[in-house]
């Protein structure tokens, strides 16, 4: 009989211990969620900055407009070579040290009032480890006429694959 009593009390711990398992397990995966939707909020550019693709084609394609845009790729340098943006230029990739010292070293000698577009699109734009030092950086430099290029997916889907120019090589 002590056993089974023995038996029910290990059972109620057992209950009680998979209980706080399971809700901290559910509080853990709310704040995981929440803080998914936290980064994204915090991305460091506001709603204004933001560009999508059909917009700077129209831009670039717009002949009126008196000088097109400087546009930036921040990505890795085999990408840009495969295919980038006409116009665009490489200065370092900002996920690296070396690539986002030699990034600020080519913006240090551009006037602050430049119109920059950056973009990447080696990967989904939420998970890009370029973009946001990229514009972290020229923000802070002072650069006032800054946008960032929003492609989802990637360079091939979000550009590429929807007809836009492309310029291969330098």
């Amino acid at each position: 009989m002590h056993r089974l009593k023995e038996f029910r009390t290990a059972g109620k711990l057992h209950r009680a211990f998979l209980f706080l398992l399971l809700t901290s397990g559910a509080a853990f995966l709310y704040a995981m969620v929440a803080g998914a939707d936290d980064k994204k909020a915090a991305d460091p550019w506001s709603a204004s900055q933001v560009l999508q693709p059909a917009d700077l084609a129209r831009e670039l394609a717009d002949t009126k407009k008196p000088t097109p845009p400087t546009i930036v790729y921040v990505g890795f340098r085999t990408l840009f070579l495969g295919g980038h943006i006409p116009g665009a230029t490489f200065h370092g990739t900002a996920s690296t040290e070396q690539g986002l010292a030699e990034f600020k070293q080519w913006a240090a000698a551009l006037p602050r009032s430049t119109n920059l577009v950056i973009y990447c699109g080696c990967c989904p734009f939420d998970r890009c480890p370029n973009i946001r030092p990229a514009y972290t950086t020229l923000h802070e430099m002072g650069f006032m006429h800054l946008r960032v290029l929003v492609l989802p997916q990637n360079f091939a889907a979000d550009w590429v694959e929807k007809g836009y120019p492309v310029q291969k090589g330098m």
